[in-house]
């Protein structure tokens, strides 16, 4: 398995970035920088990563593609584009984005738009266009699920791909944004059977948090790291170790550098107690 966290950590050159990541243990990583950076750049980083076998596992996209704004939703499609590209040419994991929203201003809001067909043909649509104009070799595209926007759950995930029908299109998988109601939340153990028996085949990375109930009405749900909720971190690490021995999962959201690292030696300790290697 390789863990890794979404934080590029305070380096001055790429070479430092690379020796702090594997210091850390760390082996896999959300690549640095973006498509706007010089084509040097971008190499030293690459040639950083093979030397410290860092596998790259996502190039981050995160920009709605189908904002009401025409300005913000081109600049969007035109990142979109360039990432994927990016993407390819690092030969990352995969480029992954949320699938987007028309319904309001929050570039990853909670809007009725975001249900029905008309939302999920244009984002089907969507992604095809994006695969078939970058034609990507090297790497894939994905959509991070979310709780309020397509796809929520393994049953729409795999639909989607079965109807983007994409070779290039795959899953970049975060199970706690699936956990959006009392039944995933309190049977998560069960969630993610389901998940990984109907999606297994399709992911190629993980986020890595936690989740917890908060006590006050009504049902709300608050992403904490990994320790800090009821999720079964080492269940979840199990199952995606025996989907992928060297399946990267990424930790995410968490504040400062002290904090990624302390949730790192925490998951760690779940892998030697699982025998994860």
């Amino acid at each position: 398995m390789r863990i890794g966290i979404s934080t590029s950590l305070k380096h001055d050159t790429p070479r430092e970035w690379a020796d702090k990541m594997s210091a850390l243990g760390c082996r896999s990583v959300v690549f640095p920088v973006d498509y706007t950076a010089p084509d040097s750049l971008i190499a030293d980083y690459v040639q950083e990563a093979k030397r410290c076998d860092l596998r790259i596992a996502e190039v981050g996209i995160w920009k709605n593609v189908f904002a009401i704004d025409k300005t913000e939703r081109q600049q969007a499609r035109q990142r979109a584009l360039a990432q994927l590209r990016l993407a390819d040419e690092i030969e990352a994991d995969c480029a992954v984005n949320v699938a987007g929203t028309w319904g309001g201003p929050i570039w990853d809001g909670g809007y009725a738009q975001n249900y029905g067909k008309e939302a999920w043909e244009k984002i089907v649509a969507y992604i095809q266009d994006l695969i078939d104009t970058v034609k990507p070799k090297r790497t894939t595209y994905s959509i991070e699920a979310m709780p309020w926007m397509y796809p929520t759950g393994p049953d729409e995930y795999v639909k989607m791909i079965e109807q983007v029908d994409r070779e290039e299109f795959s899953c970049h998988l975060d199970v706690v944004n699936m956990i959006n109601c009392p039944e995933r939340y309190f049977f998560s153990g069960d969630f993610l059977d389901e998940v990984f028996d109907k999606m297994g085949g399709y992911v190629k990375s993980c986020h890595l948090k936690d989740i917890r109930l908060r006590d006050e009405l009504t049902f709300q749900l608050q992403e904490v790291a990994c320790g800090e909720g009821t999720l079964d971190i080492g269940k979840y690490m199990s199952l995606a170790h025996k989907c992928d021995p060297d399946m990267p999962m990424i930790i995410e959201h968490l504040n400062t550098d002290e904090e990624y690292e302390n949730s790192l030696r925490f998951v760690k300790e779940i892998m030697a107690e699982r025998d994860i290697k």
